[in-house]
């Protein structure tokens, strides 16, 4: 039975690789994979039927942009989480996906068992990164006399820019390909960043904070 079990589509067009992930979540009881895929459009197909809870995304695939291929999912299936696996271990590509909503980065060198981590991590609404990813995030770290500086990542920014505009968690969802669970995630987190308890003070903080363009407000 699937219904207490997180359902998981997976792509990678190195099949030994593929078939060793399949057998990996397969081994948990809380997973079970409904679909794996050596390209981009065979996993298209099937989301067009098929709502998996999450996707295991390779991005360096030979037909389809890594990108585009995240935004073709992000279409079809807005409420799936997408965690990206991947050789590509440039903090550019890194900051990119994740700034796009990705709800994890992994590296294909990641140990089974924290694969199996993350991806608890990501269904508890936790960032899910491998340890090595973290490594390579954190390594940009602050200067101590920056402590205080408020740091935002390109997705929150769009957020807080829209909410800002006056349009609803609905219409941000609609308008970014996210479900509105996502967005309100991502609400909650620029109150707490911004030690606000409303949006009005949200807004009015990210200001002086030079988040968002007084224009807004």
């Amino acid at each position: 039975m699937l219904h207490n079990k997180t359902t998981i589509a997976v792509i990678d067009d190195h099949p030994i690789v593929l078939e060793g992930l399949v057998k990996l979540l397969n081994s948990e009881s809380r997973f079970v994979v409904t679909g794996s895929f050596t390209n981009g459009k065979s996993l298209l197909d099937f989301l067009s039927g098929n709502h998996p809870h999450m996707i295991l995304l390779d991005i360096g695939l030979p037909d389809f942009n890594g990108m585009e291929l995240f935004h073709q999912i992000r279409k079809i299936s807005p409420d799936t989480q997408i965690l990206i696996f991947t050789n590509h271990s440039e903090r550019s590509a890194i900051t990119q996906m994740l700034g796009k909503g990705a709800d994890g980065y992994l590296l294909k060198s990641t140990p089974p068992e924290e694969i199996i981590e993350c991806i608890i991590d990501a269904i508890d609404g936790k960032p899910a990164l491998s340890s090595e990813v973290k490594q390579i995030v954190e390594s940009d770290k602050q200067l101590p006399d920056d402590q205080n500086v408020i740091r935002l990542s390109a997705r929150e920014k769009e957020i807080l820019t829209l909410i800002a505009s006056g349009i609803t968690s609905s219409q941000i969802a609609k308008q970014l390909f996210l479900s509105k669970f996502t967005v309100d995630n991502h609400r909650k987190n620029l109150l707490q960043k911004l030690k606000a308890r409303n949006v009005a003070e949200m807004i009015t903080e990210a200001t002086k904070q030079g988040l968002i363009n007084n224009a807004w407000i």
